[in-house]
């Protein structure tokens, strides 16, 4: 080829131009500058190889499916379901703060055994019994329809108090409490044997738990006790939880709780020291990311959920004929959200099977806002003030 050049061009002819990212190389039919450029190229494009991600070390077995989206009114749950794309067969999954079927985490439970989970519960001591007489009479049977047709199935349900890590915490009248009658073995520390013995390792770990004494008490008006006992039962609940199960915890697994926006924005009502307990949640989230995952592989996740009228959020702040504290945080929630649509648990329960699931393998110490985008608003689109300004 260069000898056809040279009888067709002088050796200062100037054959083309080779044109790279910042790079303009001319090269000459003399074969010494032509082999010099050539060197350059190649040693170029070796270099930026060099940078250029690896396909092979380190990739991934995990592989989603498509995600399947079936049709939904907003008069109804929503039909968005990830479990088509997740495998959780052979994992155990412990939820604890499961006591009925309208909150958060009665929808991760749901999602997670759609998958193939292994569902166990841990519920608080005094509504045991009605959470397990409701699900004997098939009282939650219309919000356990799996995707295929079939319906959820608990496993067991644990007594459950995590505001007691080890059997010396319990107060004495909380043993001779009525509504403890008969039970044993509810502090965190031992329902953690229990799992143990019954199950040996899990997989997925789920703290769906928060109470404050005070919540409707503006935080000027909190007592030490009650500021306290907030961050004891909706805080501090999840570092110990996650102390006495991570050592039971398969490598791999994961952790998630639930928060509010409450944590980092001011809402009139969530008073009580509960704004401070979501706040100091969702620091911990980030330390017990960082350590959990050091000492154990275990990933540590939280969930800011939009407003839900559940059960437990419906008694805070009810008073006759007026509207709830979660009443006028939906209908603010709807009015002021980018997304002005309604938000499910199932939404929740989604997001929660994907933080859990290996699709989030790389994902640790996050807070997932999950509230049709409410949390990025600086200013109530509503409000008196922004009347008749153009959105």
């Amino acid at each position: 080829i260069i000898s056809d050049e040279k009888r067709h061009r002088s050796s200062t002819d100037h054959v083309g131009t080779l044109r790279l990212p910042k790079l303009n190389i001319s090269i000459k039919t003399n074969l010494n500058t032509m082999i010099r450029s050539l060197l350059a190229v190649s040693l170029l494009v070796a270099n930026t190889w060099a940078f250029a991600p690896s396909l092979a070390i380190g990739s991934t077995t995990f592989h989603a499916g498509s995600t399947q989206v079936k049709a939904s009114s907003l008069q109804s749950s929503t039909q968005l379901s990830m479990a088509a794309t997740v495998d959780l067969k052979g994992k155990v999954a412990f939820i604890a703060g499961v006591a009925d079927s309208t909150g958060y985490g009665w929808a991760i439970t749901k999602q997670l055994a759609d998958a193939g989970a292994t569902i166990i519960v841990g519920t608080w001591p005094p509504v045991l019994k009605i959470f397990q007489k409701s699900l004997e009479k098939g009282m939650f049977d219309d919000d356990s329809i799996l995707s295929d047709g079939s319906k959820l199935t608990i496993e067991k349900v644990y007594p459950l108090d995590a505001v007691f890590d080890e059997p010396d915490d319990v107060p004495e009248e909380i043993k001779t409490n009525k509504r403890y009658a008969g039970l044993d073995g509810y502090t965190i520390s031992e329902v953690a044997k229990a799992v143990e013995a019954d199950y040996g390792k899990i997989d997925i770990l789920v703290h769906s738990l928060a109470n404050g004494p005070e919540v409707t008490k503006p935080l000027l008006e909190t007592s030490r006790k009650g500021y306290l006992a907030a961050s004891s039962a909706s805080a501090y609940s999840a570092v110990s939880l996650l102390q006495k199960f991570a050592p039971i915890m398969n490598e791999g697994g994961s952790f998630l709780s639930l928060t509010y926006i409450a944590s980092e924005k001011v809402i009139p009502g969530y008073g009580g020291g509960m704004s401070s307990a979501k706040a100091q949640l969702e620091s911990d989230t980030r330390t017990l990311a960082y350590e959990a995952g050091r000492k154990y592989g275990v990933r540590v996740n939280t969930i800011s959920a939009g407003p839900l009228k559940s059960r437990a959020a419906s008694a805070i702040g009810k008073e006759p004929g007026q509207k709830t504290f979660i009443e006028y945080a939906i209908d603010y929630a709807k009015a002021n959200a980018p997304l002005a649509q309604d938000l499910y648990s199932d939404d929740v329960g989604n997001a929660g099977l994907f933080l859990l699931s290996p699709m989030a393998r790389t994902i640790t110490g996050v807070t997932l806002y999950v509230d049709n985008g409410l949390n990025c608003m600086g200013m109530a689109l509503d409000s008196e003030s922004m009347a008749g300004a153009s959105n």
